[in-house]
């Protein structure tokens, strides 16, 4: 029986592109190269350069000159600016106060934020506008917060009134008088303020903690507690370390809330670094005040590097 014979099977071929798809191709390509995200960035990268780098590298420039607002002229100084600031023991004091205010914010905004978070985890409608509720200080203003503070921490004001009427008797302590405890009370203020955002920041946290685990140690018999300390706590390492850089490196450069309620006081005991930068640069001697920025700079820059790398360090650990 004769074997047919397959019939050669015949390989397709691609014709060559005609000049119109290559012509095609190529005004696309340029329409792409001409559409480009980038181009979009250019006006936030014109910005930044004109209100953000410029001033910076000026500022590194004008710190070592003798501007000031009582002549015209501007001659380099060198060291000057900053040997006279060591001098006087007045910017180691105000860099005192700064870390000090810093630590107590990054200190009280956590906890009372991871507090919250904690109290606020299970999403039923009274937690929720609960959260809401915490959430709306992050929105003020920071002057209004600090000014709506001043008025009820007055001797006068509605706190003492509501502890005096508890008491029955006149309550007259002056909150922010107090040359002891006013930079822990300003504290509090800012850290009221921006305990919503650390909440937020918590609840995201434990939120992304996979239930599988949680179930597993249900099962083995871990208490609510047990499970908290040791699950919990350890997988919220991201969250405490970007609470904790954001409140300290926030602190450092803060100023409206200690502008409105003790504008430094008293006796210059809440004076941090940009206030008196601020009262330097408003007496004319603009030198001075840019080297002070230039030494907070410098300070924010040598804490915040330090502080990132040793929490980052703890995650990989925990």
């Amino acid at each position: 029986m004769p074997i047919a014979e397959k019939a050669p099977v015949l390989e397709r071929i691609t014709p060559p592109p005609t000049p119109r798809a290559n012509t095609k191709r190529s005004v696309a390509s340029t329409i792409n190269r001409r559409t480009h995200p980038m181009w979009f960035l250019a006006p936030a990268f014109a910005i930044l350069l004109v209100f953000f780098f410029l001033p910076t590298l000026f500022n590194f420039i004008y710190a070592f000159t003798d501007w000031s607002g009582f002549k015209s002229s501007i001659n380099p100084t060198g060291l000057d600016n900053f040997t006279q600031l060591a001098s006087d023991g007045t910017l180691f004091r105000a860099i005192r106060i700064t870390l000090v205010y810093a630590v107590l914010v990054a200190l009280f905004q956590n906890l009372f934020g991871f507090a919250l978070a904690v109290l606020l985890e299970r999403d039923n409608r009274v937690n929720r506008i609960a959260r809401i509720f915490f959430l709306i200080p992050v929105l003020m203003s920071a002057l209004a917060v600090g000014y709506i503070f001043q008025a009820l921490l007055k001797p006068e004001g509605s706190l003492n009134g509501l502890i005096g009427v508890v008491l029955g008797r006149t309550f007259d302590y002056a909150w922010l008088g107090d040359t002891t405890w006013t930079i822990v009370v300003v504290a509090l203020i800012h850290s009221w303020k921006w305990m919503g955002l650390s909440m937020l920041i918590y609840l995201a946290g434990l939120k992304t903690i996979p239930e599988d685990i949680l179930e597993a140690a249900r099962i083995d018999g871990a208490s609510r507690w047990r499970t908290f300390w040791g699950i919990k706590s350890p997988l919220l390492a991201p969250a405490v370390t970007f609470n904790v850089a954001t409140a300290l490196l926030g602190s450092m450069n803060g100023f409206d809330i200690v502008q409105a309620t003790t504008g430094g006081g008293p006796a210059r005991t809440t004076e941090i670094l940009n206030i008196f930068i601020y009262r330097t640069f408003g007496q004319g001697l603009f030198a001075q005040a840019t080297a002070m920025s230039l030494v907070l700079f410098l300070l924010v820059a040598l804490l915040a590097f330090p502080v990132i790398r040793t929490l980052r360090k703890r995650e990989e650990i925990l």
